[in-house]
């Protein structure tokens, strides 16, 4: 009878250990993908501050430049597929969409000495420059937030574990394939 009982004595006691292992490791793929998640949001946070932004400076640049017509709309174009992404993915290629569209704004913005020279628009270029970071660095924190969850659901045990309880690889925030080409900028006036 004692063999008996310390024979399911110990098969429970390895039963519960086992219990253990599996639930923290459970537990440590909610927390990695609750930052995940968490980075994420940050660079959507980073994101609407951007979107935010660019209505005053596109304000700002029309009354200076009434005639860019077509530079203004690509620009709330963009604006409006940002906002509207829903997958990371879709979100790096409006975000490519939109850096362009500014960029083709700051070539406006040489033609027009005293927007350059104006507090409102200056200080607008300061924000966006200072979001623009922001961004950057929320796309790297959220990336390496990824790039740990993923090491820890590929690793054994961690991947039976994620396997099991539906534990997905998350994707990287790339950027859209067409920001390898700089855009071109021509301050030569030609028309």
């Amino acid at each position: 009878m004692k063999k008996g009982f310390a024979g399911i004595a110990i098969a429970v006691v390895a039963l519960v250990i086992i219990f253990m292992m599996l639930g923290s490791s459970y537990n440590g793929f909610v927390n990695a993908e609750e930052d995940v998640d968490k980075a994420y949001a940050q660079i959507e946070n980073q994101l609407q501050r951007r979107l935010d932004l660019i209505p005053n400076l596109v304000n700002t640049v029309k009354g200076y430049a009434a005639h860019e017509k077509e530079v203004i709309q690509s620009i709330s174009d963009a604006r409006a597929r940002l906002a509207g992404a829903r997958t990371p993915e879709e979100e790096a290629t409006a975000n490519t969409e939109l850096s362009n569209a500014l960029s083709r704004l700051l070539v406006v913005v040489e033609n027009y000495p005293n927007l350059k020279a104006d507090k409102q628009f200056t200080q607008l270029m300061d924000e966006l420059a200072g979001t623009e970071n922001r961004i950057s660095v929320a796309r790297k924190d959220y990336n390496e937030q990824v790039g740990s969850y993923n090491k820890r659901i590929k690793r054994f045990p961690g991947a039976i574990v994620a396997n099991v309880t539906g534990f997905d690889e998350k994707e990287y925030f790339r950027a859209d394939p067409a920001a390898e080409e700089a855009p071109e900028v021509d301050f030569g006036g030609n028309e």
